[in-house]
């Protein structure tokens, strides 16, 4: 369960950029949206779900671009570019694009996340140095780095690494490192690699292999950060690829039957000596009801179908395993019906048992409403004209008093498109046209 990430210096978000979870105080209403995890003796709370709106260039696609670094990041353990690419964000992988572009010192890059897995609080900070924009030869390195679990610190890290008092948690520790602590502090910085996170590397190898098997498998697994969500492709495998057979996927075939397919079923059809499978669109032969045909999807069903289809199992397995899913434009071709019965499914105690959680960035006013969001989910991002720099802000951060002040019944989609929330921007484009048509009657007289 995410609670709370920011970064600094990450593309437009020059300063600090937090994205919160936590509930803010003073809010009623909605009391499904709250998830609760006991640690302890402490409540942990975060919410459900959150929506992030924005005119096109605010930098709603850097908050969760931000997200997906740092999950690239951490996964590989180093601040070296990865030949590897695996998500369309560049920004995770070739990290000379990730500074501000108008910086022209170097400054740090800063992110900062909080957590909740396996009954265990986690922060985590890492800044880093990577040089100014796009400058690839830099000598990269980790300016400071920081855990905490339970609010007790494991390591911190600046030129050394300090490493922190584990009685507290010592289950998670092996009886060799408490023994020997002098010991196992002295060879974590003899082997401090400066391009090298101490998270992935020295406290997994020093301190406690089970800490850092249980962060790692949050960010593999249930941090579930999608980038551009129009380049999502389920790839699968096949034993035997050869036959070309097809693997139908039960419950993502009854899913696509209700969304609306123009086939009789759909499947993942084996393409070839690799193995990789292909989405397809199944026709039954009339005649024998044993035998059946397929063809590609993309050629026979809508992109918004496709789309569809294959976010789907994404959405079952952050149910299923009490992921954190992010996605970019996650409405983008889906009729808002069928969303709407998703972002159901994560406000239903009764399903979402795992506490699961949805973030997505739309420009669909739709979600504006005080019956589907509390104010601290409906998240705002704005970039300034001038400095052309990126903030963000909740809804909760107006208040309920004064002249700006946002009420639970106020009609939250009218006071957003007359500019009392921001994060809008008036477009016209007709100097554009009249200046086409008045250059091309000069050019007929």
């Amino acid at each position: 369960m995410l609670l709370d990430f920011s970064v600094e210096n990450y593309k437009s978000f020059l300063k600090k950029a937090q994205f919160s979870m936590t509930p803010a105080p003073k809010q009623h209403g909605l009391d499904y949206s709250i998830l609760t995890e006991k640690i302890g003796k402490k409540s942990i709370k975060g919410l459900c779900s959150s929506v992030i709106y924005g005119p096109n260039a605010s930098g709603k696609t850097n908050i969760i671009g931000a997200m997906d670094a740092l999950r690239a990041i951490v996964l590989r353990g180093n601040i070296r570019n990865a030949e590897e690419q695996s998500s369309p964000n560049k920004a995770a992988y070739d990290l000379e694009l990730i500074p501000n572009n108008l910086l022209e010192d170097i400054e740090p890059v800063v992110f900062k996340i909080s957590f909740v897995d396996n009954s265990m609080k986690f922060d985590y900070e890492l800044s880093i140095l990577l040089g100014t924009f796009l400058e690839d030869t830099y000598q990269r390195s980790v300016k400071y780095e920081k855990l905490l679990i339970n609010e007790e610190m494991m390591f911190e890290r600046t030129d050394k690494v300090h490493l922190g008092d584990y009685k507290k948690i010592g289950k998670y520790i092996p009886g060799q490192t408490l023994k020997n602590s002098d010991a196992v502090s002295l060879f974590a910085n003899q082997s401090l690699a400066e391009d090298e996170l101490f998270l992935s590397n020295g406290f997994k190898l020093l301190v406690s292999p089970k800490l850092s098997k249980t962060i790692n498998d949050w960010f593999a697994e249930k941090f579930m950060v999608i980038y551009r969500a129009d380049a999502i492709q389920l790839i699968r495998r096949f034993s035997d690829p050869q036959k070309k057979t097809a693997f139908v996927e039960k419950t993502t075939n009854e899913a696509a039957k209700i969304f609306g397919i123009n086939s009789n079923s759909v499947a993942y059809v084996a393409n070839g000596d690799d193995g990789e499978a292909k989405l397809c669109s199944i026709f039954k032969d009339k005649e024998d009801e044993n035998s059946a045909k397929a063809v590609w999807a993309e050629v026979f069903e809508s992109y918004g179908t496709i789309r569809f289809i294959n976010l789907f199992p994404v959405v079952l397995r952050a149910i299923a395993t009490g992921g954190t899913l992010v996605v970019d434009e996650f409405d983008a071709s889906i009729h808002p019906m069928a969303l709407m019965s998703i972002i159901n499914v994560f406000h239903n105690d009764d399903i979402n048992k795992k506490r699961a959680q949805l973030i997505f960035n739309t420009h669909n006013p739709i979600f504006l409403n005080s019956n589907i969001f509390r104010r601290d989910e409906i998240k705002f991002v704005e970039k300034n004209d001038d400095s052309l720099l990126s903030e963000v802000y909740s809804l909760s951060d107006f208040g309920t008093s004064g002249e700006n002040g946002v009420r639970k019944g106020d009609d939250y989609m009218k006071n957003y498109f007359i500019s009392q929330y921001g994060a809008i921007k008036t477009i016209d484009f007709s100097p554009i046209f009249e200046s086409e048509v008045l250059e091309e009657g000069n050019d007929g007289e």
